[in-house]
C-alpha cells in the first residue's frame, strides 16, 4: 500500500520521474500491472502499470531510492543498495534507530542529515540511508514541535489509529469493525523512542534525545485513513494559551521556506472548531502533507492536552519520504 501511494504521490512530480520498481523474485520480469493489484481508487497510471518490474537488487536501479520494504527484507536490502551508491530515502523500520541514519521531519530536524557522512566513514558506504518515522510519530512530533521552544518535559499520547495503517488487506474485518483493538506490535515503543529521536539535538557525530518523558498508548480504530493522536504535554516554562496558539499559527519550517514541491504552505494547521480535527473531513486536506491540530486546554494532571491528526499514509509514509527527498535535493545532496 506504501508503495502504491509511492506512485501516486511522484505522478507529475516536478523533480523525480519513477523508472525503475524493485520487489521479490516472484514480481521480477513481470510487467507492474500484472505483478501487483492496484488498491487505491482509480487506475495505476499508464507509464507506471507497463513497466517490468526487477529485482530489489544494486544494478540496473537510479541513484535514487524510495524504499517501502517489508521489515523482514529491509536491512540487507537497503543496506546493500547504499554499500552500491545509493541513496535509500526509506518508509522501513529498520534504520530509523541506527546511531548514523537520519530519522528525518524536515519542519523538525533538517540539521539531523549531517549524520550521512558518518555513514560513509563508520560502514564504509557510497551510498547512504535515511528514513522516515513511524506513521503516528509524525503525528505527535508535528503536534509538539511549534511547541518545543517552551520546554518538552513530559508527554502522554494516545493513538487511534486507521485501518490503512496495517497495510491490505490489513486487519481483519471481524476484528476491527465495531470495535477498538488497543494493541498494535511495536506500535508505542517506536512512538517512544522516534520522539526522543526527532526532537533531539545534533551533537557532531550523535543525536541526543530529548530530555523528556514520552509515554504512548496505541489503538486501532476502524478508520479507514488518517492517525489522530490525544497528546498531553508538561511544558517548562508554563506558556500562556495565547502564546501557545500563537506558536501553533507561526510555525513554519525549511520545507515552507524553500518552497519544496511536496511541502504544504503551513505544515501544522490549528483548528478552532470544538470538534476538530476529524479524520474524515481533515486527514486529505492539503494533499494529506498537513498536520491538523485542535482542542488545546488546559490539563490537570500535565499542563495542556490537545489533539493531532494526520494521513497515516502519507504525511506518516510516502509523502514523508518524497519531503525528505527534496529537501535532501536542495541541500546538493542528490547532485
Amino acid at each position: 500500500m506504501v508503495g502504491q501511494h509511492f506512485i501516486r504521490f511522484l505522478e507529475g512530480h516536478p523533480w523525480f520521474d519513477l523508472r525503475w520498481l524493485g520487489a521479490s523474485d516472484r514480481s521480477a520480469g513481470k510487467k507492474y500491472r500484472d505483478a501487483a493489484v492496484w488498491h487505491l481508487g482509480g487506475a495505476a497510471p499508464a507509464g507506471v502499470a507497463e513497466l517490468t518490474v526487477e529485482d530489489s537488487k544494486p544494478g540496473n536501479a537510479p541513484r535514487l531510492l524510495f524504499s517501502a520494504m517489508d521489515a523482514s527484507v529491509a536491512t540487507e536490502i537497503e543496506q546493500a543498495f547504499a554499500q552500491a551508491g545509493h541513496i535509500v530515502v526509506s518508509n522501513s523500520r529498520n534504520h530509523r534507530m541506527d546511531r548514523d541514519v537520519p530519522l528525518l521531519v524536515p519542519e523538525i530536524n533538517p540539521d539531523h542529515l549531517k549524520l550521512v557522512p558518518l555513514q560513509q566513514c563508520l560502514r564504509g558506504w557510497k551510498g547512504q540511508i535515511v528514513t522516515n518515522p513511524n506513521c503516528s510519530t509524525v503525528v505527535l512530533t508535528m503536534g509538539l514541535v511549534p511547541l518545543r521552544a517552551f520546554g518538552i518535559t513530559k508527554v502522554i499520547a494516545t493513538t487511534l489509529q486507521a485501518i490503512s495503517g496495517a497495510g491490505y488487506p490489513g486487519v481483519a474485518s471481524m476484528d476491527i469493525v465495531g470495535n477498538v483493538v488497543p494493541f498494535i506490535g511495536g506500535e508505542e515503543e517506536k512512538m517512544q523512542q522516534e520522539t526522543q529521536k526527532i526532537l533531539g539535538e545534533f551533537r557532531g557525530d550523535h543525536i541526543e534525545p530529548l530530555a523528556a518523558g514520552v509515554s504512548a498508548h496505541c489503538n486501532r480504530v476502524p478508520v479507514v485513513d488518517g492517525h489522530t493522536v490525544t497528546v498531553s504535554v508538561e511544558l517548562a516554562t508554563k506558556p500562556s494559551l495565547a502564546e501557545m496558539h500563537a506558536a501553533y499559527d507561526n510555525f513554519r519550517g525549511v520545507p515552507q521556506e524553500r518552497e519544496l514541491p511536496s511541502a504544504p504552505p503551513r505544515p501544522v494547521i490549528y483548528l478552532h472548531e470544538a470538534n476538530r480535527p476529524q479524520p474524515r473531513k481533515d486527514a486529505e486536506r492539503e494533499r494529506g502533507m498537513a498536520a491538523f491540530v485542535g482542542r488545546l486546554r488546559a490539563c490537570t494532571v500535565l499542563d495542556y492536552k490537545f489533539v493531532a491528526l494526520g494521513h497515516n499514509t502519507i504525511r506518516g509514509a510516502a509523502g514523508a519520504a518524497v519531503l525528505n527527498a527534496e529537501l535532501m535535493h536542495s541541500e546538493g545532496m542528490l547532485d
